[in-house]
């Protein structure tokens, strides 16, 4: 019998490198969490402070917080709030740095803020609506306020519909609204973009609610990407890249925070809701190919942050945790999410013990 010596000697060698050990891993939630809280002294955030896009740089945190008061149309804004350590953070004002326009597509509210940096300025893509959605947690599933209008209403006043917007600034303080990114006709939200360009070109990350079916390839709404040469026109077509599991804690998936890049790929933060997006929400984690980022390389099975603690599991969503901001320090990865759609958490974990699970997943 003839023996093909090349393929003996890989062979070999492939069983003399040491097998990587599969692990299960958790982020760590810091011990003084919440890191922020409602704050009774000022109206406009004295009900909700969640969702935040967080940077780093220069050896300080800026935090743009979602926040909310108490009144019935829940108008939401953003707030900003900065640290030295990540984790005290102060406000930088008694007022909100970015508000719901007077009279523009976005007058309604302003929500789940992210980050990224190209040159000198910050893009941030945010979801908005055209009429204040009201205090929905006192509603029915996925039920919000909607506008009196005529019948020749479009549907994206109409039905009251989230899309996504871009805005940019150097400051974190003052903003230039650039417009609608999405489809008015989609509820098209945890639009995320990629922080560099991709073969020249940008990519986005995003979750159009009604795209489900056969005719899409998902059962329930799910993750897509797209690629574009202006950061204001994304009319290309997408392509699914995550979808939710059947009878798991991931029935319903969406993007979470800016994809991070590492030596091992895309790192993308992203959570799952069970039960078809009327459970628990949780948070996964999935690698990308660095050169073509629709190709999944590597997703673990396992959650790895779930809902645990009272500012976790009592609020206006009861069992949610949803990350919205994320960075590498020193080797740590940093994830900031907001808590039952009322608080904001902090949590950690080693950047490689999370790559090493990831790939051997």
């Amino acid at each position: 019998m003839a023996i093909n010596s090349s393929k003996l000697n890989k062979r070999m060698n492939e069983l003399k490198k040491p097998a990587l050990n599969k692990v299960k891993v958790k982020l760590k939630k810091h011990k003084d969490n919440p890191v922020l809280s409602p704050n009774s002294k000022n109206n406009w955030e004295s009900l909700v402070t969640c969702n935040p896009g967080v940077w780093f740089e220069n050896g300080k945190f800026y935090m743009l917080y979602r926040a909310a008061g108490n009144d019935e149309e829940h108008r939401i804004c953003f707030g900003l709030a900065t640290s030295e350590n990540g984790k005290d953070f102060t406000r930088v004002s008694d007022k909100p740095v970015f508000e719901p326009s007077k009279d523009g597509p976005d007058m309604g509210a302003v929500e789940d803020p992210r980050i990224v940096k190209f040159g000198e300025e910050y893009y941030i893509t945010y979801a908005y609506r055209p009429y204040p959605p009201g205090q929905y947690w006192n509603f029915g599933h996925d039920e919000i306020r909607l506008p009196k209008v005529g019948e020749d209403a479009p549907s994206v006043l109409k039905y009251n519909i989230a899309n996504s917007g871009l805005a940019l600034t150097k400051d974190f303080r003052t903003f230039r609204r650039l417009g609608r990114i999405t489809s008015p006709q989609l509820d098209d939200r945890d639009v995320i973009i990629f922080p560099e360009k991709i073969k020249g070109k940008y990519a986005m990350l995003h979750r159009p609610k009604e795209w489900i079916g056969a005719e899409y390839g998902c059962d329930h709404p799910s993750i897509w990407i797209k690629f574009s040469k202006d950061l204001m026109v994304w009319d290309a077509p997408s392509k699914l890249l995550l979808s939710g599991i059947e009878g798991t804690w991931e029935e319903k998936i969406g993007g979470s925070t800016p994809p991070l890049k590492t030596k091992d790929g895309w790192l993308i933060i992203y959570h799952g809701v069970e039960n078809g997006g009327q459970g628990f929400y949780r948070v996964g984690a999935a690698l990308l190919d660095l050169k073509d980022p629709t190709i999944v390389t590597h997703r673990l099975p396992d959650f790895i942050m779930e809902p645990e603690y009272d500012y976790e599991l009592e609020g206006y969503y009861r069992g949610c945790v949803f990350p919205t901001g994320n960075m590498i320090i020193d080797g740590t990865l940093y994830v900031y999410y907001g808590a039952a759609d009322k608080y904001i958490g902090l949590a950690t974990c080693a950047l490689d013990e999370l790559l090493n699970a990831l790939k051997n997943a």
